[in-house]
């Protein structure tokens, strides 16, 4: 097994070659002169003297798989970069051009996968490929000697320094720093950053090679202005970010493996390209399911089960969960036919987890919370998965034992220590969750938002904690969490896995929905305008939202009727005592993400035309009202205001302690805003209740049934349940309420100027704000009325006129 090159000697080493300013004359005689060689997929060279890493390549032109990774990371989790991350992925070849070595990438997006040669030439003419790198080919002296001369020959390497190509930023690092990468938001953005040649290398003990991968290590140091705030935030210098970077050159399979064309309906992910050698009457599109290979010897073993390592920097209880939940799978293999076909284990002590060899779960610390994922390298000709990396961020366990001492406020009761063990099992249960999660998607399996419909249908879904209420009302986790995979898990594995055909795995799809399961993934869940009814993330299980949506604002109510002082741990600064309130107080905002998906929401399903019933069916009309109404009634101040003792406890951070985006903003600062925090909330239901497609739905749905909501009912709806509801008895809440409308009337104005609607959409949206008007200026009103008469009378005659307010923050809920 590879050995890993603890960081303290990789430095140590970083240093002796500083010293070294030049090379020895033999170096330059022989390249190949004072180097240790590792023989392999490409022959690996060392000289820890030089600095020097030479490869030595036997086979050209013959593609191989090119992985990069981050062995270390930037500890960011706004920028990304995280230790143990898989990058890049290429089907790379080496060329000889003359006495000039080649690094080509194949484009393999456009393919013609036929038997006739010239038609496999011109599809591959017709799309540029990229030169990664060239560098010359190094010679040697004479040999001395017929032995030496023999050996040469029977090694018949092409030699090239390959360091300059290792200490280039290969992963992508100075874009991801500088938000230039695509995946960051703009205030991600850092500056640009740049290799600073002088401060990178490549490691030359961390090189290695074996039959089928060769594995290489550089140290590479970035520079750049170091003002952005997240670099400033883990770095001990952010003008000079030094990352190590981790490429692996690595042997595509073998013949044998058999490709499983990928169905709408499969629950997996997809792998694939444009074929141009289809017929006519053929998609272009061709796609496979990823999956790893799995066959078995005559006697019906597993001939090389999948195993998955966890990483032995995971510590106790977390490392026993992570095992358990990863654990889960195994069911799942059984069950389709492969036992002993999956197991997790320990990360060998010796084992380097960048080696292509090893399916990692990598504990990855960050400075804040955030998202885990599951990764999986691909070879991209047949859709077989090579290696799964999974990244599992270590702080967003907290949330949950955050939640969960928020809900049960332990510190100051009798029963603190079972109270705390009962927080503390609800975390470890949903690690356990996290665990099967991030691995089924390095198996190739993809979310599954609507399985919550079904309770504890899927690994595969976000689980809300699932909240009991006892007899008194009192919110309870003893079971948050599902155990064991569920049966959209089994199903997958079994679509995935089993050895069907294809009419058996028809019958599987036919079962899984005889069973009641939907499927919805990413892509129909996401956006706050989602239009299938069950796309909801961590929405609270089970087959009736409605149902759900009460039972969370049941568990909110009691919570913060009896938010105290016991929800913070007596050592915690009580300036904590914000942050403990926010997600408690926000409690609801998946089940109000879910009574929006009602509200011109529809369903349907993925399939094919052969074998699955095309359109979609909206939301019966009853139902869409009774989802409007809820939604509704969080924007009052019922829902709105915070208990007088809530408020009384609410303290300023202590010296040194500062809020953060887990908060709620303050105009009071130093003090507690309450009216920030139900602006926040009411923010927060405006934007699922105003995105533009689920207006523009509501305006379809009711053209064709004069019984579903429209747009200008539903803003008459709106108005009257703030503006023009009866205003609230006590003063506080006369506030709070106040304040909720004006949220409401921003987000109208900036619905209106975010250009998205379509034009009935915006004369309906106006409509309804002249009639607001009317009635504000005939009926004799507060200040505010009159006020909010005038700003909507000058924006609806001249938008310029006014400037609009953006909405609040909403502090971040997900990950939990």
């Amino acid at each position: 097994m590879p050995a890993r090159l603890p960081l303290g000697a990789m430095f140590a080493l970083i240093a002796l070659m500083a010293i070294s300013l030049g090379t020895r004359a033999e170096d330059a005689v022989d390249p190949l002169a004072n180097t240790t060689r590792e023989p392999g997929f490409v022959d690996v060279y060392r000289n820890g003297h030089s600095g020097r890493v030479i490869i030595g390549v036997h086979e050209l032109d013959v593609p191989f798989l090119l992985v990069t990774s981050l062995p270390g990371g930037l500890g960011s989790n706004d920028i990304g970069l995280d230790r143990g991350q898989v990058g890049k992925q290429y089907l790379a070849r080496f060329k000889r051009v003359g006495q000039r070595l080649l690094l080509v990438a194949d484009n393999t997006r456009f393919v013609a996968d036929s038997a006739d040669a010239d038609e496999r030439q011109a599809a591959t003419d017709a799309f540029a490929p990229s030169v990664l790198w060239a560098a010359p080919i190094l010679t040697r002296p004479p040999a001395r000697s017929t032995q030496q001369a023999a050996q040469r020959a029977l090694e018949s390497e092409v030699l090239v320094d390959i360091g300059p190509y290792l200490t280039g930023d290969r992963h992508g690092i100075a874009d991801a720093i500088s938000g230039s990468a695509g995946i960051a938001p703009e205030s991600a953005q850092q500056g640009n950053y740049t290799v600073d040649p002088e401060r990178s290398l490549a490691v030359p003990d961390a090189a290695r090679s074996f039959p089928d991968n060769s594995e290489f290590e550089s140290l590479l140091t970035f520079t750049g202005p170091g003002k952005g705030a997240f670099v400033n935030q883990v770095a001990v210098d952010p003008t000079a970010l030094t990352l190590r970077q981790h490429i692996s050159f690595v042997r595509l399979p073998p013949p044998g493996f058999v490709p499983r064309r990928y169905h709408p309906a499969s629950g997996a992910f997809s792998s694939g390209y444009l074929d141009f050698a289809q017929p006519l009457t053929g998609a272009l599109d061709v796609r496979w399911q990823p999956r790893f290979r799995l066959h078995k010897d005559a006697a019906g073993k597993v001939v090389k089960p999948i195993v998955f390592h966890l990483d032995r920097g995971t510590p106790e209880p977390i490392r026993s969960a992570l095992l358990d939940g990863a654990r889960w799978w195994a069911r799942a293999f059984e069950a389709a036919g492969f036992p002993g076909g999956y197991r997790v284990e320990l990360m060998p002590a010796d084992a380097d987890p960048m080696d292509i060899r090893y399916n990692t779960i990598t504990w990855t610390h960050r400075a804040t919370r955030g998202w885990s994922y599951g990764l999986a390298i691909v070879d991209p000709r047949t859709g077989e998965i090579i290696k799964g990396a999974v990244n599992l961020g270590s702080q967003r366990v907290r949330q949950d034992i955050l939640i969960a001492e928020a809900l049960l406020a332990p510190y100051d009761k009798r029963d603190a220590a079972e109270r705390n063990d009962e927080a503390q099992q609800m975390a470890l249960a949903r690690l356990r969750q996290l665990s099967a999660h991030e691995v089924g998607h390095t198996l190739g399996f993809n979310h599954n938002f609507a399985a919550s419909r079904n309770g504890n249908g899927s690994v595969m879904d976000y689980p809300h904690p699932l909240i009991e209420l006892d007899a008194n009302g009192a919110p309870r986790l003893a079971g948050a969490y599902g155990v064991g995979v569920g049966d959209w898990d089994l199903y997958l594995v079994q679509h995935g896995y089993g050895n069907h055909d294809a009419d058996a795995l028809a019958r599987l799809r036919k079962q899984i929905r005889a069973k009641g399961y939907q499927y919805l993934g990413d892509h129909d869940a996401r956006s706050p305008g989602d239009a299938h009814a069950a796309g909801v993330l961590w929405d609270l299980s089970g087959a009736d939202p409605l149902a759900a949506f009460d039972r969370v604002m049941s568990a909110r109510s009691f919570a913060l009727a009896r938010f105290t002082i016991g929800v913070l741990p007596p050592s915690r600064q009580l300036g904590e005592l914000e942050a403990r309130l926010v997600p408690i107080y926000l409690l609801h905002r998946y089940q109000t993400d879910a009574m929006a998906r009602l509200l011109g929401g529809v369903t349907y399903q993925y399939g094919l035309a052969g074998d699955t019933p095309a359109g979609t069916q909206p939301v019966p009309a009853a139902t869409q009202r009774v989802a409007r109404d809820r939604l509704l009634s969080t924007l009052g101040a019922d829902a709105l205001s915070l208990p007088d003792a809530v408020l009384d406890a609410m303290t300023p951070p202590g010296p040194g302690y500062d809020r953060d985006r887990e908060y709620f903003a303050t105009r009071a600062a130093p003090l507690f805003d309450p009216l920030g925090a139900a602006d926040a909330a009411a923010a927060m239901t405006l934007q699922a209740l105003l995105a533009p497609s689920r207006l523009q739905r509501l305006l379809i749905q009711h053209a064709e049934d004069p019984d579903q909501p429209g747009v200008r009912d539903s803003i008459d709806a709106l108005l009257a349940a703030t503006w023009q509801a009866p205003p609230p008895r006590d003063a506080r809440r006369v506030l709070v309420q106040r304040s909720a409308n004006w949220v409401v009337l921003d987000a109208l104005m900036a619905s209106l100027d975010s250009g998205a609607l379509h034009p009935a959409v915006d004369s309906e949206i106006r409509a309804s704000l002249a009639s607001f008007q009317t009635w504000a200026v005939s009926t004799p009103q507060e200040a505010d009325v009159t006020l909010a008469a005038e700003r909507v009378r000058r924006y609806l005659a001249d938008p310029t006129s006014v400037k609009l307010r953006p909405l609040p923050a909403v502090p971040p809920g997900a990950p939990i």
